[in-house]
């Protein structure tokens, strides 16, 4: 469940760094990452959907917060 967590969050980091470079460039990180391959850049789009889904579930069920005061 810890690697899940940490392969969750540092894709999701990833895909920020995808995202910033392309808003503020134009240039496609990810697709260019994937050699153009649709299916393959859907799939990826589609999983960070899914790491967003376990980290909340993550964040909801552990309360890792939970003792920071």
């Amino acid at each position: 469940m810890k690697l899940t967590t940490l392969v969750s969050s540092a894709y999701l980091v990833a895909a920020g760094l995808f995202l910033t470079v392309y808003a503020l460039s134009g240039f496609d990180l990810l697709l260019f990452l994937c050699a153009g391959y649709r299916p393959v850049y859907r799939a990826l789009l589609s999983f960070t959907g899914i790491a967003a889904a376990w980290l909340l579930f993550w964040l909801i069920a552990f309360r890792p917060t939970k003792y920071v005061s």
